[in-house]
């Protein structure tokens, strides 16, 4: 038989006529647990289909390339390693690992060659674990059974993982396994595919792993974790991360920067919760206006004054002496305390350099614009002794009206020597000589001068008298006496 007749013209030759032809095409170049890169060629409900460089394509279970968000991890014209696991004339069956029924010869290719196996925690032994795979037992001690500390071993028991084989000796009667390579290696990738994707000021979802007092730690991707300091958790202020944030929130966080750590390989990564939100100075405080009045939270006392904030991240000082008209301020603390809730008034805003000037007295207004309605020269009333001085008796009218007894007017009293001899807090019944609203002064005179007689009748008590009819009552008392 000539060749002409033992090969038929190309053009006459069937599709399949060629592939038997052609050498590349057969399937005995394969051998279950080989490790192959493969194309994908087409996908479909429950399989992948792939180009082995066979005449016969091959199959992988749609499962085995789905994420756990569901999302299918290739696309036609992707190429994968995959391993070999099963193969007859007609159908090619790839895996990610290896699995199900197998042989000595298997596991000691599969550790030769560092493939993955598929393995089932079967119990708790010392030390570590039972693992078997298949058909044999395995151990894998605790320590290589995951990246993190294992707490609670007995949680893993039924699981199936895969696991690369460590040690394989005494014809398969000491095989030693370890997960922990595996993910150790998918971190490794899933890292590095991150940092070449990010850069400093790009927004991402991340997982808060653990607190310390100095800020928080967030898992951007497996086993890749960057620090929030406490500063960058919010733009109020924070004495405890656990006041913004608790393990296993998800947060969305900004990369402030990327640097070398101190070992080689890692990476020191800052990040931002409040700064992935927005600046409050540029977003918030168009809303608040000059002489508006405002609920307030007292953030801190210092000795110059308190800090309250309006809204997160915008705060503004109420100085000490905007803390109270009625009553004499020595540290903040006498008036509000951090964490309190007050009311005050926004006296000026500075945008450029983020100040805000508080006022708590304004809110309830200046005492001094009604005095001139409540008290009269001449008029007898009943004050409170503030403070004693060289230069006389300091008494308290009313919440934050004060005025001055002289010294030198106390010997008018019908009993000086009571006066001299009172603490503050004690009442004393005293006269308006004198109102200067400008210097905001008020001149006082005893209100039982000597050669008064009952005078206290006509001190105010309970009664509903005006200050103003007590002290018309007192004079009209005095010129009846002068007529006795």
């Amino acid at each position: 038989m000539s060749d002409d007749e033992q090969y038929p013209p190309e053009e006459e030759m069937s599709f399949a006529d060629m592939l038997d032809a052609y050498d590349g095409g057969r399937t005995d170049a394969l051998q279950v647990g080989d490790k192959v890169t493969v194309k994908v060629i087409s996908i479909g409900k429950d399989a992948v289909f792939v180009d082995t460089g066979t005449k016969i394509d091959g199959t992988v279970a749609r499962g085995e390339l789905t994420a756990e968000d569901g999302e299918l991890s290739c696309a036609v014209g992707d190429h994968l390693d995959l391993y070999v696991v099963e193969m007859s004339e007609s159908e090619i069956h790839l895996s990610k690992a290896l699995a199900g029924a197998g042989g000595l010869d298997m596991l000691r290719e599969a550790h030769h060659n560092q493939m993955p196996v598929e393995g089932k925690v079967r119990a708790t032994c010392k030390g570590g674990f039972e693992i078997r795979m298949l058909q044999r037992r395995a151990f894998c001690p605790v320590s290589q059974m995951d990246v993190l500390y294992v707490e609670n071993p007995e949680d893993y028991v039924g699981q199936e993982h895969l696991f690369l084989i460590t040690q394989f000796e005494d014809r398969g009667r000491n095989i030693v396994v370890s997960r922990r390579r595996l993910l150790e290696k998918e971190q490794a990738q899933a890292q590095e595919a991150f940092l070449a994707a990010t850069a400093p000021g790009a927004l991402c979802d991340g997982r808060v792993t653990r607190l310390a007092p100095f800020g928080a730690f967030v898992e951007l991707a497996p086993g890749l974790e960057g620090l929030a300091h406490i500063s960058e958790l919010s733009w109020s202020r924070v004495d405890d991360p656990q006041d913004v944030v608790a393990e296993s929130d998800t947060v969305t966080v900004k990369i402030l920067a990327i640097e070398d750590g101190d070992k080689p390989g890692r990476k020191k990564i800052s990040l931002s919760l409040k700064q992935a939100q927005g600046d409050p100075w540029q977003t918030d405080i168009e809303r608040f206006q000059p002489e508006m009045v405002v609920p307030a939270r007292i953030t801190r006392c210092m000795p110059f004054g308190a800090f309250a904030e309006l809204s997160p991240g915008i705060e503004g000082l109420i100085h000490i002496s905007a803390l109270s008209f009625t009553q004499r301020v020595r540290k903040p603390e006498d008036i509000v305390a951090p964490g309190e809730s007050v009311t005050v008034m926004i006296k000026s805003i500075d945008r450029e350099n983020r100040k805000l000037s508080l006022s708590l007295k304004d809110v309830a207004g200046d005492p001094w614009q009604t005095v001139k309605e409540r008290f009269k020269t001449g008029q007898i009333v009943e004050g409170v002794v503030a403070k004693r001085a060289g230069f006389g008796l300091l008494v308290t009218l009313a919440p934050g009206i004060t005025g001055l007894l002289p010294k030198a007017r106390i010997g008018e009293a019908s009993a000086p020597g009571r006066i001299e001899k009172m603490k503050p807090g004690d009442k004393l019944a005293v006269s308006i000589d004198k109102i200067d609203l400008e210097q905001r002064r008020i001149s006082l005179g005893p209100g039982d001068r000597a050669g008064d007689q009952n005078w206290e009748q006509f001190s105010p008590a309970a009664g509903n008298a005006s200050l103003g009819d007590l002290a018309d009552k007192l004079q009209a008392a005095l010129d009846a006496k002068k007529k006795s």
